[in-house]
């Protein structure tokens, strides 16, 4: 579960290494020790408060879900009974092709990012969380493209040596 914080402002330093990891994110720590000009133990410290304060997501997500035959994306806005929210994100966990999900504000509940085979798997999956106790239904858009993907490297305000 994502925990959400306000955290204390990065240092130089702490954002030196964050842009580093971002650009090379199998680098090891003596790697990236010797690009920052920083000790191995001064990295490896660093790594560990970062962590404590949850400043990495999961490392899971840089899986394509096509390598893994899952070509369609799609985004599903979820409509819920909001007493039954709690019980229903457990539901939803349990359905494997749903990657992430965002409570929201606005007309729908719940974002759901979806993959599926194809068009046929991806009505059955918005089956199964139609039939969830809880949901009263379901708006679906295709992912036709990606535009942006997920980056974190302009929030960082580091410009890099190349550019």
């Amino acid at each position: 579960m994502l925990i959400l914080r306000i955290m204390q402002p990065l240092d130089v330093t702490d954002k030196r290494l964050l842009s580093a990891m971002a650009k090379d994110p199998r680098g090891t720590v003596v790697a990236l020790a010797q690009k920052l000009g920083l000790s191995r133990n001064t990295v490896q410290a660093r790594m560990a408060q970062l962590e404590k304060k949850h400043a990495f997501l999961s490392f899971e997500r840089r899986i394509n879900p096509v390598a893994l035959g899952y070509p369609l994306t799609a985004f599903i806005s979820v409509h819920v009974q909001q007493q039954k929210l709690a019980s229903l994100a457990q539901d939803l966990g349990a359905i494997p092709e749903i990657l992430e999900g965002f409570g929201l504000t606005g007309s729908a509940d719940l974002l759901l990012r979806v993959v599926a085979l194809d068009a046929e798997d991806l009505y059955r999956i918005n089956g199964k969380i139609l039939a969830c106790d809880g949901v009263e239904r379901t708006d679906t858009a295709l992912a036709m493209r990606e535009m942006i993907p997920y980056r974190v490297q302009p929030l960082l305000g580091l410009r890099s040596a190349a550019g």
